[in-house]
């Protein structure tokens, strides 16, 4: 057979071949090294289309394979944040754009693709809007290495303190984890038997007679054994693991304990000790172990990389903190412009060193956001704006905002106190009218005192459930009402009360 047609998938090679005169696709696992050990392997069906994946491959792949194997679409995207986040639909469609865009750039011609940079963005609004609630959602949709970081926790180069560069290597620490993570699922037929093996071994010894391991396979397999206690050796962690060194006094240096770790390696050295514990307990240890052996760390490092250059997300909250007003623009304050200066050459593209490599930065997508209260977004530096090149507002939250919010959401508030006394026998409900009142006293509070958004709501919540929180263990099986006069007598004080928290020192 003759490979015409290949494409990459994040488990499996689909491949057009022709065999007999006859077009077929069949679904090749990555780790298969020829097309003999895929001609054992894989499931071949008549050719339909580039859509069509095979539904089975030796019985491995899953909904969940074919799940990340599709990205989604804007729209999807959209009504995905829907579920837990109200309102701001132009920032939700500003990012499903950009998430769909890199998609796209690895479907175009190799010669256009290192020209076209992700479009970066910029996200404006009032504290508790929904600004930070994306960018977690935007984590758990993509399975692209994302990091949030805060802007105000780094300071500028030659400072005390964490510098810029520091994004980037935890961006390819997370990286590092999800690739080990992946790698480590695609040979997990492979670690399992590794893993049998080896509790086989301790079993029964390693020169025991074929029938004897027959008869312990088939009683571990059967889970008969898992209470039995077996002796099993185990690396030994070394004292000075989290410390690292560090240049210059900066974080991110290599730690000690990966030093001597790799040192062992190279001399074939292994500190172990013995562990007993039963078999069921060992199982997670033996994975990991033989995970090692199977997965190399060079070739996880070198995938890892380049997933982060290729498809990294960063998500830089708070940037509105560094900016410096114009009337203010010179002083020794070194987590504003100083740190500004620094993101410039990160945001437009350049290459950081990490313990693991050089990362190239052009094409790592970064989301900034900021409330903007205290200053204005051309406060921040002329060169930094234009590499923020799309530019969100948020609006601030109604009071039906508040009431969505409050109800709509998969997992709203109002949910998560249900299931939380729930777990204490007590039956917790709302009525519509204490449900009004409650994102009224929200909302006057937000106006007259200051406005933190859809925060407000814990708040409010928590003040009217202290009371039943801390009586629930003594209220098995009853039904607790919420009602309007329970909400005025609980919070009714919040507005009578004048704001005097200003004055305490």
């Amino acid at each position: 057979p003759r490979r015409v047609a290949m494409w990459r998938s994040s488990r499996y090679i689909p491949l057009a071949l022709r065999a007999g005169g006859v077009w077929r696709r069949v679904a090749v696992p990555i780790a298969a090294r020829s097309l003999v050990r895929a001609r054992e392997m894989c499931v071949s069906t008549q050719v339909a289309g580039p859509s069509a994946i095979p539904a089975a491959v030796s019985g491995d792949i899953t909904t969940d394979d074919i799940a990340e194997m599709s990205e989604l679409k804007p729209r999807e995207v959209v009504e995905e944040l829907d579920r837990y986040i109200i309102g701001q639909k132009k920032a939700k469609r500003a990012v499903a754009i950009a998430l769909r865009n890199r998609w796209r750039r690895h479907r175009i011609p190799e010669k256009m693709r290192a020209e076209v940079n992700p479009k970066n963005i910029l996200m404006i609004g009032p504290t508790g809007v929904g600004k930070t609630e994306i960018a977690r959602r935007i984590a758990r949709l993509t399975s692209a290495p994302f990091v949030k970081v805060e802007a105000t926790k780094f300071t500028e180069v030659g400072f005390h303190g964490r510098d810029v560069d520091q994004i980037i290597r935890d961006l390819v620490d997370v990286s590092i984890t999800m690739t080990k993570k992946r790698m480590q699922e695609r040979m997990k037929n492979e670690i399992n038997l590794a893993v049998e093996e080896h509790i086989l071994d301790v079993l029964t010894g390693k020169d025991a007679s074929e029938n004897t391991r027959t008869s312990f396979r088939q009683m571990l397999r059967e889970g008969l054994l898992e209470d039995r206690y077996i002796e099993i050796e185990v690396p030994e962690r070394s004292p000075l693991g989290g410390q690292t060194i560090g240049i210059g006094g900066n974080p991110g240096g290599i730690p000690i304990g990966d030093i001597f770790m790799r040192a062992n390696k190279m001399f074939g050295l292994r500190n172990t000790k013995k562990k007993r514990m039963k078999i069921s307990e060992s199982r997670p240890l033996l994975e990991e172990l033989e995970s090692e052996n199977l997965v190399s760390d060079e070739d996880v490092q070198r995938e890892a990389i380049q997933t982060a250059e290729q498809d990294g997300i960063v998500f830089i909250d708070e940037i509105d903190k560094i900016a410096t007003r114009s009337d203010r623009r010179y002083g020794g304050d070194a987590s504003s412009e100083g740190v500004q200066r620094d993101l410039l050459p990160i945001i437009e593209g350049s290459t950081v060193h990490t313990k693991h490599g050089n990362v190239s930065t052009n094409h790592i997508l970064f989301i900034a956001s900021g409330a903007f209260h205290s200053c204005k977004p051309s406060d921040l530096m002329a060169e930094l704006q234009g590499r923020l090149p799309i530019r969100v507002e948020l609006s601030a939250l109604e009071e039906d905002d508040l009431y969505r919010i409050l109800t709509e959401p998969e997992f709203s508030l109002l949910k998560q106190q249900r299931e939380l006394l729930r777990t204490e026998g007590v039956d917790l409900d709302f009525t519509e009218a204490a449900l009004r009142r409650i994102v009224a006293v929200a909302a006057e509070v937000n106006e007259t005192i200051e406005n933190i958004g859809a925060r407000r709501l814990h708040t409010v919540l928590e003040r009217i459930m202290e009371d039943i929180s801390f009586n629930a263990p003594d209220m098995k099986g009853d039904k607790v009402i919420v009602d309007v006069d329970t909400v005025d007598k609980t919070v009714g004080d919040m507005l009578l009360k004048t704001d005097l928290s200003k004055y305490v020192l």
